[in-house]
């Protein structure tokens, strides 16, 4: 499935969780989401992401412990069915919400129970949850640049070329508009 759509789906399921044990399960499958997206992007997204991709795979991996669950036990992600990262951007954007969402959801858990471990394991996902959202924000900021960068570079090589482009207002033939053969076909036609 493709990221930005698995990451909707997550976003429905956590939207969906009645209960602190089906918050926990969502917030450990967001948090193995963010490790495969990571990894993902480090290995064939953008190379000036690749290093926060690394880290966000890192934080991800390390972070997956943090939740007891059944499913983070039997290593049942949802994140396995990961086929493809068709638009980064996108992608970075969704997953970031997700993990706001999921931090949102763990605080209210960790209000509401009067289990101490529970309560740690919260506290630890909420780190992890926002040390990851830290790294998709690191991510967007760099995508963010990149395109004023080549906004800039384009914006500099119109100034050198002038208006028209390199060529000027009467093209690469360098002859006024209509005086090509074309534009002679077309005048002939007229009279």
């Amino acid at each position: 499935m493709e990221a930005e759509r698995l990451v909707g789906v997550s976003r429905r399921a956590l939207a969906q969780s009645r209960g602190t044990p089906d918050i926990i399960a969502e917030a450990w499958q967001a948090q193995a989401l963010a490790q495969a997206i990571g990894s993902r992007l480090a290995a064939e997204g953008p190379k000036e992401l690749r290093g926060e991709a690394r880290g966000l795979s890192e934080i991800g991996g390390r972070s997956g412990g943090a939740l007891d669950h059944p499913a983070a036990r039997a290593g049942v992600a949802r994140a396995a069915q990961l086929s493809g990262l068709a638009d980064p951007r996108a992608t970075l954007t969704a997953l970031g919400t997700l993990l706001g969402e999921v931090g949102m959801a763990l605080v209210g858990v960790a209000c509401e129970t009067d289990e101490q471990g529970l309560y740690w394991q919260c506290m630890e996902a909420i780190d992890a949850a926002d040390e990851s959202m830290d790294r998709v924000h690191g991510m967007l900021r760099r995508l963010d640049e990149q395109d004023r960068e080549r906004q800039q570079d384009l914006e500099r090589g119109r100034g050198r070329d002038g208006p028209y482009g390199a060529h000027g207002p009467y093209g690469a033939t360098g002859a006024p508009a209509g005086t090509t053969a074309a534009g002679r076909g077309r005048a002939r036609l007229r009279e």
